[in-house]
């Protein structure tokens, strides 16, 4: 047997990794210069929520562990392949490169910004997509050494940052205002949907549950510890902020991280935030290429993409995934292009698609506890199905306040529904005719977990059940 490769501190990375990114630090610059330090309060309401999805996908995870396709497999056998279609590559893949797209604009801009070098900031994304492209190409091995090592030195030189700042000893001139700009309860809870954005995607670690050792334990002990490292790094630069920053500069600002740089330790300071920017791009796209990737592949399992997505390389790498991944990330970074309404915008807009699939999660977890109460589970969530209503509740509050400009929030949600409605037409066609099974009829969870097995699709093409 194969000895597993990843242990906790590997999860904690790949939980990190994704979730502290440019675009989180934009949220946050946004979310503390609207109501200034009390937006730690909304951060750890938003945290706390994210925990009811880590400890639903958890428990997922726990009844059908080594699946490759993740949440795809979960939905395909409570609620039936419509809806995980859907919800797959609008909640997830569609998502997920669009956030690494922006994440590659933002670095792209930070760059040009702190060097002024006559670069393009399209050659920064292309360099840094092809790095990262061909790194997990090399498997396992070269993705969890990147990821590590980068997510620990971000999550280090965050925390540094924001305690200089904190603690006043800034070489820059300190700001003196209010701690809070808004205290009233119902301005601190219409932030959350704010801070949201700064803890999606810890859970990235369920796809790599297969090479971890001791994966019962150390994938959800793993996840919640990346989400309560996250609230603390970040509640910390939100302090540091308040004695730099201006409040209202911040809010305005496209990157506030270089913005605070530059405040608090003048250029030096600039060229070290955009250092960070730089770590952040490659932990957020490294972990969502390995991730994205490995969740083509188990959807292409199950005959839902593509079988090419289910072929790997010498390194058991699925790598018409990874190029795939790499180059949409490349295109969703051209379309942004470093305009902080575009970047603003779309970050709003993958939290909403991300949204609506950990609101499935809840679901998955509710029907597979009536459905199989008595299945075995390596992990349950406390509560009986509390967490998940609460978790359900509280993210449709989400996705109804996801932005405080009703234009804005019309728009995206006009827009959500568009690309659903365009996604809905397609599942239904593919799971009819390619498929060929029911649309929505869920599948047992025996026959999802035998398509894990690439003799699954084998037997029924030969059989003449699908193409």
């Amino acid at each position: 047997m194969e000895e597993k490769k990843l242990g906790l501190k590997s999860v904690i990375s790949v939980s990190v990794g994704l979730v502290i990114a440019t675009s989180c630090l934009v949220s946050l610059g946004q979310g503390a210069g609207t109501i200034g330090v009390i937006f730690i309060a909304a951060m750890v309401m938003a945290c706390l929520l994210n925990m009811t999805t880590i400890a639903s996908l958890s428990e997922l995870n726990a009844l059908m562990p080594n699946t490759t396709g993740g949440l795809a497999q979960y939905t395909l056998a409570s609620m039936g392949p419509f809806p995980t279609l859907i919800s797959m590559v609008g909640g997830y893949l569609l998502c997920n490169v669009l956030s690494s797209g922006v994440e590659a604009s933002i670095f792209a801009y930070a760059m040009e910004q702190t060097f002024h070098l006559p670069i393009p900031r399209l050659v920064y994304t292309i360099v840094m997509s092809v790095i990262l492209m061909v790194a997990n190409l090399k498997g396992v091995d070269m993705f969890a050494k990147i990821q590590d090592w980068v997510a620990y030195l971000l999550v280090g030189s965050m925390a540094l940052m924001g305690l200089i700042g904190a603690l006043g000893l800034g070489t820059g001139q300190e700001v003196h205002q209010p701690y809070v700009m808004a205290s009233d309860f119902s301005s601190v809870i219409s932030m959350t949907a704010v801070a949201f954005w700064l803890f999606i995607g810890a859970e990235y670690a369920i796809p790599i549950s297969k090479e971890v050792k001791n994966a019962k334990r150390n994938v959800p002990l793993g996840m919640m510890l990346g989400l309560v490292i996250i609230c603390i790094v970040q509640s910390i630069l939100v302090l540091g902020f308040h004695n730099y920053t201006d409040w209202g500069e911040l809010a305005d600002s496209a990157a506030p991280h270089l913005l605070y740089g530059v405040n608090l330790l003048g250029q030096p300071g600039m060229i070290w935030m955009a250092f960070v920017a730089a770590l952040a791009v490659i932990s957020s796209q490294n972990s969502g290429i390995q991730g994205l990737s490995s969740i083509c592949q188990g959807m292409a399992k199950m005959n839902m993409m593509p079988q090419c997505f289910a072929r790997t390389n010498k390194n058991g790498v699925p790598y018409i995934g990874v190029w795939f991944v790499s180059i949409a990330i490349m295109i969703f970074a051209v379309a942004s292009n470093g305009s902080a309404d575009a970047i603003s915008f779309m970050i709003l807009v993958g939290s909403v698609f991300w949204m609506i699939s950990y609101i499935l999660a809840h679901i998955d977890v509710i029907i597979l506890r009536r459905r199989l109460p008595k299945a075995p589970r390596s992990f349950k969530s406390p509560g009986g199905i509390i967490l998940q209503i609460i978790g359900i509740i509280g993210t449709v509050y989400m996705v109804l306040n996801i932005s405080t400009d009703p234009a804005e929030r019309h728009a995206i949600w006009i827009l959500t529904a568009a690309v659903f409605a365009v996604l809905a037409v397609y599942a239904f066609f593919w799971i009819r005719y390619k498929m060929k099974i029911p649309v929505f009829k869920s599948v047992p969870l025996e026959k999802v977990m035998a398509m894990e097995n690439s003799m699954y699709y084998l037997i029924r093409r030969r059989r003449g059940l699908c193409k």
